[in-house]
């Protein structure tokens, strides 16, 4: 592909990979204590773009200790619940203003879509800003009747507050870091708690650069800080640390597990949001072209880097054959570049290590006995791209159908009747998502309540809202995101009872 398709990167975006990036503590810029320092890989080229802090506990305890006296101080809490508000809503005119460098710092950085950077990772972003914003003006509880009979002739009046639960450790993964780390960000910051972020090792920069335009619109030092590093390191001195009231974990659901196992030592509310191995089931009357347009928008957005992607694809046996043959033509005909890119469907992994994770499966898939319909290759040139893949003649106990790869691998197939699909779909340790597609409507509103998972689309696939509920059953995770659900995962309900 020339450079010459590529968009041209924005100056302020080049000046920003040359800096010498520290943390986000207090509201300024700090370097690691130990001085420590991490490079960061573009993933379409496989080279150094920018180097990082790389924190440590003792850069953790400085983060929380300063989110701790924040809360402590009054000065976002005490806040009246309208200046919240109109904080947040200057936070997102903020981001607004600086869309395409955050859009292109976050192609540069995590390899997806310009296109995917430019609608998704901002653009909805900022709409989930404003929404949650207006969440700061709306936290409420209730007035109960209670019946106590003691002492006798004494009246009561008894409610119930919500209070911010406090200091919030914020965990965010490497496949939407600008977007899921809002997600952790608002919601907490509109209930009045304080915030410690830790992106992913491999995907950063825009957190660092979303802190920084926090406080140019004017969120106070100390509510809002974040601390790179790795893991193992910066991440699990912030799970443990005892003064850390609320975790909010986005990621895989065995490092989830390790996190619930931290926050239960220190009795620390917590939400995980994990893996999924999500069946998207097409019944025999679905329109065969909408279906392969929303199993390539399910499967393969941001190069199936998605924890809700559409990965287990159920055709009713008598149009199976001409799903996977439509399926198979689309597939193929996606073209693959960077994310720089506009025309480029497909673009790059995340790292190096997750091409060659996919690049395994797709060996495993073969020895087990795959067909391979589409693609099904790791490619041979700088970056990190594996080929759009599309994989029949599958059962149900294969490895590709059981464990969630997160590339760009799709598996297909069949079954007869629906108590046969219902069985296969459940089949899963996970329940994230899942899709129905058909025209009938009394079968798809039987098929949802027999599917476990925590969202069910009909006649599509991936779509979230912000007041739509978001989270997972079984080994999916806990909690729930989005709308009232997020006020309840950072607040604190108080119950008050007045005898007069």
């Amino acid at each position: 592909m020339s450079d010459a398709n590529l968009i041209p990167v924005l100056p302020a975006v080049t000046a920003f990979l040359g800096r010498e990036h520290g943390l986000f503590i207090d509201g300024r810029t700090v370097p690691a204590q130990s001085g420590d320092r991490q490079a960061v890989y573009g993933p379409a080229t496989g080279e150094v773009i920018a180097h990082v802090a790389d924190g440590d506990a003792g850069d953790v305890d400085r983060a929380v200790q300063s989110a701790h006296a924040a809360f402590r101080s009054g000065a976002w809490t005490g806040l009246r619940p309208a200046e919240r508000e109109r904080i947040l809503l200057r936070f997102a005119d903020v981001v607004e203003a600086h869309a395409e460098a955050l859009a292109q710092l976050e192609t540069l950085n995590q390899g997806k879509s310009i296109n995917l950077s430019r609608m998704i990772e901002v653009g909805a972003s900022i709409e989930y800003m404003r929404y949650m914003a207006g969440w700061a003006t709306k936290i409420e509880g209730q007035t109960l009747d209670v019946s106590i009979p003691v002492p006798p002739g004494t009246r009561y009046t008894a409610y119930t507050r919500r209070e911010p639960v406090g200091v919030v450790a914020g965990i965010v993964p490497w496949n939407f870091p600008l977007m899921i780390a809002i997600w952790k960000v608002l919601p907490a910051l509109a209930c009045g708690c304080t915030v410690v972020i830790k992106p992913s090792q491999e995907t950063p920069l825009t957190a660092l650069y979303l802190a920084g335009l926090a406080a140019e619109a004017g969120v106070p030092p100390g509510v809002f800080n974040v601390v790179t590093g790795r893991g193992s390191r910066a991440g699990d001195a912030l799970t443990r640390h005892p003064r850390v009231s609320k975790i909010s974990f986005t990621g895989s659901t065995a490092v989830g597990k390790q996190v619930a196992t931290a926050a239960i030592d220190n009795l620390a509310r917590f939400a995980l949001e994990l893996g999924g191995k999500n069946p998207m089931v097409v019944l025999a009357d679905a329109d065969v072209d909408q279906v392969v347009q929303g199993a390539l928008l399910g499967g393969f957005l941001n190069q199936g880097q998605v924890c809700a992607a559409a990965s287990r694809l159920y055709v009713q046996r008598r149009r199976y054959d001409a799903v996977v043959e439509a399926l198979g033509a689309a597939v193929a005909g996606l073209s693959v570049g960077p994310g720089l890119d506009p025309g480029a469907q497909i673009n790059a992994l995340v790292s190096a290590k997750q091409q060659q994770s996919v690049g395994r499966y797709l060996e495993i898939g073969r020895a087990e006995g795959a067909r391979v319909v589409a693609g099904g290759r790791v490619l041979d040139r700088p970056g990190y791209f594996v080929e759009p893949t599309l994989l029949a003649g599958m059962r149900q106990d294969m490895t590709l159908v059981r464990e969630e790869v997160f590339g760009p691998v799709l598996v297909a197939l069949p079954f007869d009747d629906v108590d046969e699909v219902v069985r296969m779909a459940n089949d899963s340790p996970y329940g994230l998502t899942a899709s129905v597609w058909t025209n009938d409507l009394k079968a798809a509103m039987n098929l949802v309540p027999r599917i476990e998972a925590g969202t069910v689309w009909v006649n599509s696939h991936v779509p979230v809202d912000p007041n739509l509920p978001f989270g997972g059953y079984k080994q999916s995770g806990i909690g729930r995101e989005f709308g009232r659900s997020a006020i309840e995962a950072y607040t604190e309900i108080k119950s008050v009872c007045i005898a007069h």
